[in-house]
């Protein structure tokens, strides 16, 4: 049988609750969708606040053919296949398929890049759905072609009245004598999202013998802590934890870093997982301020496999604070984008003769490896050369961050460098 949260899903607009803004009578979704003229748009809310419903309903309503990708596990090569399904469901005058894209945030520019030919051409309605700013997880030419909606978190009276709703209509619930007698716990470990709320509450009928049961706040604190499966290791809420763990990180915060690792702790994350995240996260969050932070990671990783739980927990702890009281730079992470911004800019540069390997008498008398300077035969192991193409020197991609270590850096790179770069 299908979870509770499907059996409620509402079917049309008049079922749907909430977000009256948007779908309300006279609202601007609602009358586009009345219309029958529906732009690309994105929908930009928390967890479980109807995202994904809504866009069924839309397609369902228009009737049109709906497509749908998680950006959690789809490629490229998924985004190139749908489009072309939908490309050929173009008949005459039909009205474009519908695609809809679940957390549209995790797509990176390769994958976003794919959609846009479609969205311009019309091939596609791009429905986006997203828990994060789309003003900085989604590509400007992109954003640019969609509308963005935002979804308000479900008030309390919004979701004790879905409760009300699925123990007096829902098909098993309704069949059992359930009183609600406090929704104190109900609320607040749901989180405002309808979804968990459903699950929460079908775990807490299920868990009870016999036709009666009394939904009271401890029965609810009880249930849920006996069942660790809310942490949902492979949905929304696996990722939203092990980004405020990150973020926490990055903020330098050791208190909420150390909170949201044992949220992940607790809810039985794959320990392989949240330390390959510190390792990402030392590279690009810490970097050349601390470069021990990297090794940390590295072997806080290699520790966790040969230890496994529950000891994995303290050194997880140990790495995870290392690296949230260490010293912040990004300028490594800063140096490649910029590089890579600079090789898509100007192509296929040549290399420089003095830099290239000679090791056939052909590439010698060519001149490969001509006038190149070894360093070490040198005092301080540096003698100043060239080296980036020709068209391109003097280029500055790493920029020192503003923190000791890397002060001590920008120091050593004035005194080589003479100003060539800027330092």
């Amino acid at each position: 049988m299908q979870p509770l949260a499907e059996r409620m899903r509402p079917r049309t607009l008049d079922d749907y609750v909430g977000q009256q803004h948007l779908v309300g009578p006279k609202a601007v979704l609602r009358k586009a969708i009345e219309s029958g003229q529906i732009p690309s748009f994105i929908l930009w809310g928390p967890p479980g606040v109807g995202k994904t419903t809504l866009a069924g309903i839309i397609a369902q309503t228009l009737q049109r053919p709906f497509f749908s990708l998680s950006a959690i596990n789809s490629g490229v090569k998924d985004i190139r296949d749908t489009i072309d399904k939908a490309e050929k469901q173009q008949f005459f005058h039909r009205p474009n398929p519908i695609l809809f894209i679940d957390e549209i945030h995790r797509f990176s520019k390769s994958q976003q890049d794919a959609l846009l030919g479609a969205v311009e051409k019309g091939i596609i309605t791009l429905i986006g759905a997203t828990t994060e700013n789309p003003s900085f997880e989604v590509i400007s030419a992109l954003l640019s072609r969609c509308q963005v909606y935002v979804l308000q978190p479900l008030d309390k009276e919004v979701l004790i009245g879905l409760v009300e709703k699925a123990l007096a209509t829902d098909e098993v619930l309704k069949t059992r004598t359930i009183e609600l007698v406090e929704t104190e716990a109900l609320l607040q470990l749901s989180g405002g999202d309808a979804r968990k709320l459903y699950n929460i509450l079908e775990l807490v009928a299920q868990a009870e013998p016999g036709e009666e049961v009394r939904i009271t706040d401890e029965l609810v604190k009880d249930k849920v802590q006996q069942n660790l499966a809310l942490y949902d290791k492979g949905g929304e809420q696996h990722y939203d934890i092990a980004s405020a763990f990150i973020k926490s990180i990055r903020g330098s915060d050791p208190n909420g870093a150390v909170y949201w690792l044992g949220r992940m702790v607790e809810g039985g994350e794959d320990v392989k997982f949240i330390a390959r995240r510190m390792i990402i996260a030392a590279a690009e969050d810490i970097g050349l301020a601390n470069p021990n932070a990297l090794l940390m990671a590295t072997t806080a990783l290699q520790a966790v496999q040969a230890v496994g739980w529950p000891e994995s927990r303290i050194i997880l702890s140990q790495a995870a604070i290392y690296l949230a009281t260490s010293p912040k730079s990004n300028s490594a992470y800063l140096a490649i984008k910029k590089a890579q911004d600079l090789v898509r800019e100007t192509g296929d540069q040549p290399v420089p003769l003095h830099l290239r390997n000679a090791p056939t008498r052909l590439m010698k008398q060519l001149g490969y490896g001509d006038d190149y300077r070894y360093a070490h035969d040198f005092p301080g192991n540096f003698v100043e050369q060239e080296f980036l193409p020709e068209t391109l020197s003097a280029r500055k991609l790493y920029e020192p961050g503003k923190n000791p270590t890397e002060e001590k850096v920008r120091q050593q790179l004035r005194t080589n460098w003479k100003g060539k770069y800027g330092y």
